[in-house]
């Protein structure tokens, strides 16, 4: 009952998988049942989750050519994004962002704009994400995403959303 995902390096290569739990009709009526909402294949020479930026391998370009890259917390709010027509966007994919992150990003853009999940745990990650963006020299801005709990929700909710909540992006 999950949707996997491939993990590419920034060359593209599969490096790794990660499955996302779907919902389903038990899950929905008996929330204390838990299972780990994504798994992930283990840490290996190839795959370190703190290093790869999911997604990057597929708007690399995008990003270098506008200097500026749309940052998101998961796979699904990446994938989202690329559907809304944000083609410069990449995904920590749930780890928190890292100086290995902001090394990789900072050859290929000078700005980002930062949309983590709009939730408690979202909104630390966003306050640790700052303090690391203080080592690098980046235009960082903070998208409100308003009522909408993640990017990919307000994809579904309102298509258009994202793109205007970028361009009244706040620095940070």
């Amino acid at each position: 009952n999950r949707i996997i995902f491939p993990i590419e390096n920034h060359l593209g290569r599969t490096v790794a998988f990660t499955g996302r739990l779907l919902p389903n009709k038990n899950e929905l009526e008996n929330p204390e049942i838990t299972a780990p909402k994504y798994l992930n294949s283990p840490e290996s020479p190839i795959f370190n989750k703190s290093k790869i930026l999911y997604g990057l391998s597929r708007t690399k370009n995008s990003i270098a050519e506008s200097r500026n890259v749309f940052l998101v917390e998961g796979q699904m709010d990446f994938l989202a994004c690329w559907q809304a027509g944000i083609k410069n966007a990449a995904a920590v994919s749930g780890t928190g962002l890292t100086t290995h992150h902001l090394e990789r990003l900072r050859r290929i853009a000078d700005s980002v704009i930062v949309s983590f999940d709009n939730d408690e745990a979202g909104l630390r990650a966003l306050e640790r994400s700052l303090d690391i963006f203080n080592s690098f020299d980046f235009h960082v801005k903070v998208l409100n995403l308003g009522e909408h709990k993640d990017p990919a929700e307000a994809v579904l909710k309102e298509p258009d959303f994202l793109n205007k909540a970028i361009n009244l992006a706040k620095p940070a």
